[in-house]
């Protein structure tokens, strides 16, 4: 659904172009060690809000929570599956991965539908509104609320609109292709992880700032690691010069996994890592190639990272930012219906993950990206956000005394 009128002048409000004008300027003084670096420790209260859905909100809610604590900010997390009925509840939580396994076509029309006006919205749309009481409750006596999930945004939105929200509204989008539920008019500041996400957001009339990944510090190091790659990899049982593609499928091992381990073993020698997540089921059916691992849930995945020359994915999730992170190239392959579909054009449009569409394609790119690795340059080398950019210097922003030289900053 493109942006009206209306929407447009939103965004372009004082208090956007503000926020958007503060958090620069803290983020540029918290890159050059100034002064400016944020608010006295400890002031403020946020709420951020994540949702158990998969492992993508949760996890930056999570991690967001974490770096606002060591900076002394007061922090309470919620998840939003909390605040809605429990019909909604499991149809958001207990039906999404099933839909998108078992019945592809419905996510996807589904995912399409809430675009544009209609039944799907509307119905929506009620899920949010009844998401509020629980919301307001929680935001209560708070500076700032951030949210992490689109429909949480959606909710902190429409409080703003209708002024019952007093907290400033951050919206943190964690996919690389925005939507229109994650691009509320109202909400105060919208931030990215990638410039790619920040520059696709415009199509909804909203101005968002890529402002970096939230995912644990693990990740970062592995770009200085190369060193312990041998190693990593002779604790897996792995060759130490042959194409490891680390394969996942998310928290949940959702797609058509099996497929894509036969595509990438169309490639003469490359071994898979398969990261099944919780998918128990999906863990015990995969065996019996000595090409391929297959890994339950996993504490270790930085590691992982380290051992595999390109991670193949399936969503443009969570694990997709921290192989962005770590330095590791990524490939999409048969990218679940909806979001993932819409996140593989925005990673390929943008030079950030190809799409291959048939398996010769998928182990020429697991070739590319092997001779990459070898070499030493990847994804850490390329601009995706600004050097040393951190979402909490944003929320940090928010939360500090006004400035008296914001006008002469330029806005994002």
């Amino acid at each position: 659904m493109g942006p009206s009128m209306a929407e447009r002048r939103a965004d372009r409000s004082p208090n956007a172009r503000r926020l958007r004008r503060r958090y620069l300027r803290v983020a540029r003084g918290t890159r050059d060690g100034g002064a400016q670096a944020g608010p006295p420790t400890g002031s403020g209260r946020v709420v951020v809000i994540g949702a158990t859905v998969g492992q993508g909100h949760e996890g930056a809610a999570r991690e967001l929570s974490r770096r606002l604590s060591l900076h002394g900010v007061d922090v309470a997390t919620y998840d939003y599956l909390d605040a809605v009925p429990a019909a909604a509840r499991r149809v958001l939580r207990d039906l999404y991965a099933p839909t998108v396994q078992h019945a592809p076509a419905v996510f996807d029309g589904v995912f399409r539908a809430l675009e544009h006006p209609g039944t799907v919205r509307r119905v929506t749309e009620g899920i949010c509104t009844s998401a509020e009481p629980a919301i307001l409750r929680w935001s209560a006596g708070a500076d700032v609320v951030v949210s992490t999930y689109p429909l949480g945004g959606r909710t902190l939105g429409e409080l703003r609109r209708s002024g019952r929200l007093g907290a400033t509204a951050v919206t943190y989008l964690t996919d690389p292709a925005a939507h229109a539920l994650w691009c509320h008019p109202d909400v105060d500041l919208h931030l990215t992880v990638t410039r790619a996400t920040a520059r696709d957001a415009g199509r909804y009339g909203v101005h968002a700032v890529a402002s970096g990944p939230l995912c644990a510090p693990g990740f970062r190091e592995q770009v200085d690691r190369a060193g312990a790659r041998p190693g990593v990899r002779a604790d897996l049982a792995l060759p130490p010069d042959v194409p490891v593609a680390l394969l996942s499928a998310g928290s949940l091992g959702m797609g058509d996994v099996p497929r894509t381990i036969d595509a990438i073993l169309h490639h003469p020698t490359a071994c898979v890592l398969v990261l099944c997540g919780r998918n128990d089921v999906l863990r015990r059916r995969l065996g019996g190639d000595p090409r391929v691992t297959a890994l339950g849930w996993r504490d270790d995945v930085p590691d992982l990272m380290t051992a595999a020359d390109v991670l193949v994915h399936n969503a443009g999730g969570l694990s997709l930012t921290e192989a962005l992170v770590a330095g590791l190239p990524a490939v999409t392959y048969l990218p679940i219906p909806g979001h993932g579909r819409a996140n593989a054009t925005v990673l390929q449009e943008s030079g950030l993950a190809p799409w291959p569409r048939d398996p010769a394609a998928l182990a020429a790119a697991i070739d590319r990206a092997h001779r990459t690795r070898v070499v030493g340059a990847g994804p850490g080398a390329l601009s995706l956000w600004p050097a040393g950019a951190d979402p909490v210097d944003a929320v940090r922003a928010v939360l500090g005394p006004p400035d008296p030289d914001e006008r002469s900053v330029v806005g994002l």
